[in-house]
């Protein structure tokens, strides 16, 4: 974590708890702090506000708000900067909805965010069914899938109102897996794809090759129509080589 961000979070943690055992402080985030010290801080301007207890909503510190595990926080007509462990950077746009599961899980429920993900940390994003982080590589170890921790990673994700999810990579590959650990789209840098609600919501199993924007006015064809279309050309084929053989009496041609 950087350095200087931990003795402050000691601190909140501190004043949390003496609020919770006067009996000051709500339900929801008194039991987020029993499960152990903030994962982070946030900065905010605009309307930001927190869950304090189900469906209650207050308004967060904009100038340092100490984030933990299992409580919501939502942007209004404001903005928010989240710094958790390993210095990981997260912006959240106007018009989101968010929480953390863990130090290493970011949970969207609506809106949009960017990120940045220094070497040597990891950061998993989840929406909808869909996780999204750091491109897995091939290891020849007993687990032959790991997390590169070696390259920085720069990107964002938007959550559109008809559930599909946008996954842009700036810099630094990124994988996009289903509630199966399925690898839906692996994403190389400066590329984007979007995923379809149906896949998204987990109603599709199937593998996303497609990077990017598809081509307008380019229709697409099916695995049968072209079955059919080779079938029709070897008939035809077969038809022109027989009549080739043949004279205009319909006798078969000889060699003199």
């Amino acid at each position: 974590m950087k350095k200087g961000i931990a003795p402050k979070l000691f601190i909140y943690f501190l004043c949390f708890s003496f609020l919770l055992l006067t009996g000051g402080f709500p339900t929801t985030v008194a039991e987020a702090t029993e499960t152990g010290l903030p994962i982070g801080e946030m900065t905010s301007s605009g309307e930001v506000k927190f869950e304090a207890r189900e469906n209650v909503w207050k308004d967060v510190e904009p100038i340092q708000f100490p984030v933990f595990q299992g409580v919501r926080i939502k942007t209004g007509k404001g903005v928010a900067l989240i710094v958790v462990a390993k210095d990981i950077r997260i912006e959240v746009e106007r018009s989101s909805l968010f929480s953390f599961q863990g130090d290493d899980q970011f949970h969207l429920f609506q809106g949009r965010v960017s990120f940045r993900i220094p070497s040597g940390a990891d950061m998993s994003f989840r929406v909808a069914n869909l996780s999204i982080g750091k491109s897995l590589r091939l290891q020849a170890a007993k687990d032959p899938l790991v997390p590169p921790t070696s390259e920085e990673t720069v990107g964002s994700i938007i959550l559109h109102s008809n559930g599909a999810v946008t996954v842009k990579s700036i810099r630094g590959p990124l994988s996009i897996q289903n509630e199966d650990r399925g690898v839906l789209a692996a994403l190389p840098s400066r590329e984007s794809v979007t995923i379809p609600s149906t896949a998204a919501s987990g109603g599709q199993r199937q593998m996303l090759a497609q990077v990017g924007e598809p081509v307008e006015g380019v229709p697409e064809v099916s695995t049968t129509t072209y079955w059919v279309l080779g079938v029709l050309a070897t008939i035809g084929l077969g038809l022109g080589i027989a009549l080739a053989f043949q004279d205009d009496d319909g006798k078969r041609v000889t060699s003199p």
